[in-house]
C-alpha cells in the first residue's frame, strides 16, 4: 500500500463537511449564550484547567494530574448545577426556532379557535364573561387569586366555567399558552377615569389587567351580549368573532379601539 493509500481517511467527505458545519453552528450558539454572562468567566476558568491538565500530563506532575482527574471526574454535576441559568437560556432559544414556532403558531391557531368558539357561545347565551390570554408579562400574581384548573382550552370548558350560578362564574379565566390555568381570578379595575358609564365590573378589570400587563382580555357582556376586547390601555367594544380572531392570532392589532379611559397606553 502506498502512503497516499494510508492517508485516504483524512480526506473530507461531504458528510464530514455537514458535522464540522453543525458543531461549528452549536458552539457559536453557545458562546452567544454564555457572552457577557458570569458563565464566560467560569468558561475560561475551565479552559485554564484543561490547559493545566495538559502539562501536567506533558511534565509527568502526577499529583497535580490526579487533582484534575479527580475534579474532572464530577464535572459534568458540576457544569448542570453551575450552568444551569445558561442552560435554561439556552434552551429557551432553541425553542424559538423557526421549526418550533411553526408548531407553536400552529398550537396557537387552535387555541384561537376554541376561545372564539367559546366566546361565540357565551354571546349568544348572554353569560357574561371575562377571559385574560397571557402574553409577554407573566399573570402569576392574578392566577393566585382564583382556583387552580391545569386544563386544556375548550370551547366546552369555557362555557362551562361561566354557566351562571357556577362557583366559577364571577372570576376571570387566565389562559397561559394552551391551558386554562385559573378560573374565577380576581383583576384590578382601572385607576383611571373611564368615560363611559355603561361599562360594569368586568369592563373595568379588563382595562385594569391590560393597563399593568399586555394581556389581551375579553369580556362578554350578559345586558348585551357584545364581546369586547382590552389591550394596551383601550378597550374595543362590539368585535365580531373574525376580528376576535384575528386579534387573538396576532395578525389585527387592536389599533382600531377606542380610547375609554383618560390616558391610555399605546397599544401594541
Amino acid at each position: 500500500m502506498t502512503i497516499l493509500e494510508d492517508l485516504q481517511f483524512l480526506g473530507p467527505g461531504w458528510t464530514d463537511l455537514v458535522e464540522i458545519l453543525i458543531v461549528a453552528f452549536l458552539l457559536y450558539r453557545v458562546l452567544l449564550v454564555l457572552q457577557r454572562t458570569r458563565a464566560m468567566q467560569i468558561m475560561l476558568g475551565v479552559v485554564l484547567l484543561a490547559f493545566l491538565y495538559g502539562v501536567s500530563r506533558l511534565l509527568d506532575l502526577i499529583l497535580i494530574r490526579t487533582l484534575l482527574e479527580a475534579a474532572f471526574q464530577y464535572g459534568a454535576i458540576a457544569v448542570l448545577i453551575v450552568f444551569q441559568p445558561e442552560l435554561r437560556a439556552a434552551l429557551a432559544r432553541l425553542g424559538q426556532s423557526r421549526m418550533i414556532r411553526a408548531f407553536q403558531r400552529l398550537e396557537g391557531s387552535r387555541v384561537a379557535e376554541e376561545i372564539v368558539e367559546g366566546v361565540g357561545r357565551l354571546s349568544l347565551s348572554r353569560h357574561g364573561a371575562i377571559i385574560a390570554v397571557e402574553q409577554e408579562v407573566e399573570l402569576g400574581e392574578y392566577a393566585e387569586t382564583g382556583t387552580r384548573i391545569d386544563a386544556r382550552v375548550s370551547a366546552e370548558m369555557l362555557t362551562t366555567i361561566f354557566t351562571p350560578y357556577s362557583p366559577l362564574h364571577d372570576g376571570a379565566v387566565l389562559i397561559v399558552g394552551d391551558q386554562i390555568r385559573t378560573a374565577g381570578a380576581i383583576l384590578p379595575l382601572t385607576q383611571s377615569s373611564v368615560n363611559d358609564r355603561s361599562l360594569g365590573t368586568r369592563h373595568r378589570a379588563a382595562l385594569g389587567l391590560c393597563e399593568e400587563t399586555d394581556s389581551i382580555v375579553i369580556v362578554v357582556s350578559e345586558e348585551t351580549s357584545q364581546i369586547s376586547v382590552a389591550i394596551g390601555g383601550r378597550l374595543d367594544r362590539d368585535v365580531g368573532l373574525d376580528r376576535l380572531r384575528s386579534i387573538l392570532e396576532g395578525l389585527t392589532p387592536s389599533a382600531e379601539a377606542a380610547p375609554v379611559v383618560g390616558t391610555p397606553i399605546m397599544t401594541r
